[in-house]
């Protein structure tokens, strides 16, 4: 029983700061003091859950600011220390909690030393007397405060102001995500750093190119990249079950794409990653040397170890798969390398994508690949409802391509997806990440599905000659 609780649970120590910097609260324990402590559900949004547990336990509305990696002695203890900003009291703590001054704590004030030197590591990286943090703007003591004016000033000569409540999302020096409510709409602010930095200006072309598929960006803040939107209205697509949403999904996706038709350039001035057929054309070789390499690291099997013979046999199969798209004269569009349907909203009125991060120009076709291995994940395998969704997503495309195109394009995705997903994010040439056993074996099982998906799309080319020779 004890074992499943941990498993399931984070314990978040919280080094929460008085807004001016000076104080810090902590709860009185066994003659000394201690730091708060909240658990929280573990793979889940961290900010979210400990804001909304702060609130709750300690009766005090706060914004996250960033974690405290690395401390000594802490890194097997299975504890997180969590810095926060205190922003306002709403209640009264089940526990009796206490201010103390940061000049007066010593090691032998708190009960741990780990404690002492976590409230010293988040002094040295918060702003103080209005300076900048070194590590990022959202590091920084004031931050919340200085975004929250700044929305204040951008909704009210829409004719609406911001009521006060706010959900913090996510928290980090470089990257935030915040809902603030309004006595209109609800508006999201988001920021973002390294390695998403493009986010920011492919959003802010998407939402003036395509105002129907995108949240309305209402107002940008370039020096921290971010920017402020309209929220969308509706369910998150992987919260819902219905195909018929599904469907409507796959059909928005798809006129979406026909809609991006001659935008390529400006999408990819914007930072989205070109995959089109030349380029990708250009990675099948070093694809092939990159994981001969990785496959020799294997040390056990199964899983089957890929030699040099049948990973230059892959890499000949994909570039045969690219030439062969290449001459089905399906133009090249907007596209997404890591499409999630928790980033989807659905309504009866329309879909909006949320997250732009991993756009990219190229054949439209592998986008559709990912949503279907979505809905393949989230429903029971059913045939009929899977070739619904295909049905949707191709009827708006039959109005510019041919039944044959469509049908040669579907066949070749499921490989050239996967291709696609891995060369065209750069995880190949990712040096430090390459160090990382993990992440290798994430990468050689990616080579052995398109070596699967590569055989199954020769097996039914041949099919197909037969069957037309007959």
């Amino acid at each position: 029983m004890v074992l499943v609780a941990q498993n399931e649970h984070e314990t978040y120590s919280v080094v929460l700061i008085g807004r001016d910097g000076t104080e810090v609260l902590v709860v009185p324990d066994s003659g000394g003091f201690a730091l708060p402590s909240v658990e929280i559900p573990r793979w889940q949004r961290a900010a979210e859950n400990i804001t909304g547990a702060v609130k709750a336990k300690w009766g005090e509305e706060v914004v996250c600011l960033f974690e405290l990696n690395n401390l000594p002695g802490t890194r097997d203890s299975g504890i997180h220390y969590q810095v926060a900003e205190h922003w306002r009291t709403v209640g009264v703590p089940t526990i009796p909690t206490k201010w103390l001054p940061v000049a007066g704590l010593s090691k032998d004030s708190l009960i741990g030393a780990d404690d002492n030197l976590a409230i010293q590591r988040s002094r040295a990286q918060c702003s103080e007397g209005g300076k900048t943090s070194p590590v990022g703007p959202f590091a920084a003591l004031g931050w919340f405060k200085e975004v929250r004016t700044w929305v204040e000033e951008v909704v009210e000569p829409l004719g609406f102001h911001v009521n006060g409540n706010f959900r913090q999302l996510n928290a980090s020096p470089t990257f935030s995500l915040i809902r603030f409510e309004t006595d209109g709409p609800a508006l999201w602010f988001k920021a973002v750093g390294e390695p998403n930095q493009r986010e920011f200006p492919i959003t802010c072309a998407l939402s003036r190119l395509f105002p129907c598929y995108v949240p309305g960006v209402v107002a940008t803040r370039p020096n921290w990249n971010g920017w402020l939107m309209r929220e969308a209205v509706g369910p998150l697509l992987s919260d819902v079950q219905e195909v018929a949403l599904w469907e409507k999904s796959a059909a928005a996706l798809a006129q979406l794409q026909i809609d991006s038709i001659g935008h390529g350039s400006q999408i990819l001035a914007a930072g989205a990653r070109d995959v089109g057929v030349t380029v990708l054309s250009r990675i099948v070789e070093p694809f092939v040397e990159t994981m001969t390499r990785l496959m020799q690291r294997q040390t056990k099997t199964p899983p089957e170890r890929l030699d040099r013979a049948q990973l230059h046999v892959l890499g000949d199969r994909i570039q045969i798969a690219l030439d062969a798209l290449d001459t089905l004269g399906i133009p090249e569009t907007l596209g997404h390398l890591d499409l999630n349907p928790g980033n989807i909203v659905v309504s009866p009125v329309r879909c909006v994508s949320l997250d732009w991060a991993e756009a990219y120009v190229g054949n439209p076709f592998l986008t559709f690949q990912y949503l279907l291995e979505h809905f393949r994940r989230t429903h029971r395998k059913d045939s009929s409802q899977e070739s619904q969704i295909v049905e949707s997503y191709a009827a708006p495309w039959r109005r510019i391509l041919s039944h044959e195109a469509i049908n040669a394009c579907l066949a070749m995705a499921p490989l050239l997806a996967v291709f696609s997903y891995m060369c065209g994010t750069g995880m190949l040439s990712d040096g430090e990440r390459l160090k990382q056993a993990e992440f290798v074996g994430y990468l050689r099982g990616l080579a052995r599905r398109m070596d699967r998906e590569a055989r199954a799309w020769v097996d039914r080319s041949r099919k197909c000659t037969t069957q037309a020779v007959i």
